[in-house]
């Protein structure tokens, strides 16, 4: 007769396997790039929430991990449907990218969708305001902000500000 200890050991083992595997999923990091194909990719990380097909073939796949999520994945696979690079965007290096002019479609190009709950229309000042979530270098809650005109779909100004979600009104910290 097995004991009640061995039985809760198998069962934490499999739930930890589970959630390895979960993990894994989330942001491809089982999948290899000049080896996995774009069914695998698919059969990994699920359905993407955006997909562009290129002039030449290859394609760009927008994975955000949300909807209070801090990261968003762009895949990206080849003419000949294998993957060529997963890039985590919600940092300062893909923010610095999105200039005042650009078109909404150009700023979804670089960070992928911001969350729904997150978009907010302004009719006084006529502008669309995006955000998305990212956790900092202090690896506290932020949101990175996308201001466009919008009549134009154009870029007015981005910026920062702190996400004043936790416990007191202070940032909550990354993982929570």
């Amino acid at each position: 007769m097995e004991s009640k200890f061995s039985v809760r050991v198998r069962a934490l083992v499999v739930c930890s396997a589970l959630l390895l595997g979960a993990c894994a999923g989330y942001s491809g990091s089982n999948l290899k790039p000049g080896v996995s194909t774009l069914p695998e990719v698919v059969g990994s990380m699920g359905q993407p929430a955006m997909v562009w097909k290129n002039p030449d073939g290859s394609e760009q796949l927008a994975y955000p991990r949300g909807p209070a999520g801090t990261q968003t994945f762009m895949v990206y696979v080849g003419p000949d449907g294998r993957l060529q690079r997963i890039e985590k965007v919600l940092n300062m290096e893909h923010f610095a990218r999105v200039q005042k002019g650009m078109t909404q479609d150009e700023v979804l190009r670089i960070l992928g969708p911001s969350g729904s709950q997150w978009t907010q229309f302004y009719p006084r000042s006529n502008q669309l305001a995006w955000s998305w979530l990212f956790c900092n270098s202090w690896n506290v809650q932020e949101f990175f902000d996308v201001m466009f005109d919008a009549s134009s779909g154009i870029v007015y100004s981005t910026g920062l500000h702190p996400r004043l979600g936790g416990l007191g009104g202070v940032q909550p910290p990354c993982g929570q």
